[in-house]
């Protein structure tokens, strides 16, 4: 049987130096469905994944789920695309809903559909707790993203970051009213969102002599990319 190979990257991410580590995907829909597979593809193998919903058939365009998944929990149908494509049986399944109260890890990439659901684990989970390091959290527009990278235990990491936080009215929907969501922009948005994870992580390390951007902005038509450090006072 095949195993996972990940010569390729090895010298960029070891995945064994990253064992000791838990990741908490939150939300696995256009960006966190994708974000756990790239995760997972190298070589990570400690990933919790937490989403309450089933795969309805809108969620097959911009979602790794396929037709044979509607009708089913998310975190389960991710499990088994996870080990079909990468041999990993070690994710683990959370169908449940996150409000704050539950243990998370190193690392939380913090993905939900609403602004207010993200608020809530936010103060209730993540806020001054010293478990976490890392906090990554992505929006998507049609054709524009954000990517947030901060440490929820540093005082001007928080403020900068609750400064950038809006209304769940305000967000991009569509004219049926739904929340716009399109595969190729996710697909740049879970992608920042890894290499975001992948830097923070050599930076720790002392294995890159770089500098880790808090907030990047991108947009496609016409395209550009902008970002910018947080105080950290």
């Amino acid at each position: 049987m095949e195993t996972l190979n990940t010569t390729r990257h090895i010298d960029i991410l070891n995945p064994d130096m990253i064992s000791d580590l838990r990741i908490d995907v939150i939300g696995c829909g256009a960006t966190g469905s994708k974000i756990a597979l790239s995760l997972a593809k190298l070589g990570i193998t400690n990933i919790h994944c937490w989403d309450f919903d089933t795969v309805e058939s809108h969620n097959i365009p911009n979602q790794v789920y396929t037709l044979q998944d509607v009708g089913k929990l998310k975190v389960e149908a991710l499990q088994r695309i996870i080990k079909e494509a990468t041999g990993t049986t070690t994710i683990t399944a959370h169908n449940e809903k996150v409000d704050g109260t539950q243990e998370l890890g190193d690392i939380v990439f913090l993905l939900t559909d609403t602004m207010s659901s993200r608020k809530e684990i936010w103060e209730a989970g993540l806020k001054y707790k010293m478990r976490t390091s890392l906090l990554i959290e992505t929006r998507m527009g049609k054709d524009a993203g954000m990517i947030y990278t901060l440490n929820p235990n540093s005082i001007g990491h928080i403020k900068e970051w609750e400064n950038t936080l809006y209304e769940d009215q305000e967000a991009e929907v569509s004219s049926c009213g739904s929340t716009i969501s399109v595969g190729p922009t996710a697909d740049i948005v879970s992608g920042y969102a890894v290499w975001q994870f992948m830097r923070w992580f050599q930076i720790e390390k002392k294995e890159a002599d770089d500098t880790l951007e808090n907030e990047i902005i991108f947009s496609l038509r016409s395209t550009y990319t902008m970002s910018r450090q947080f105080n950290t006072y």
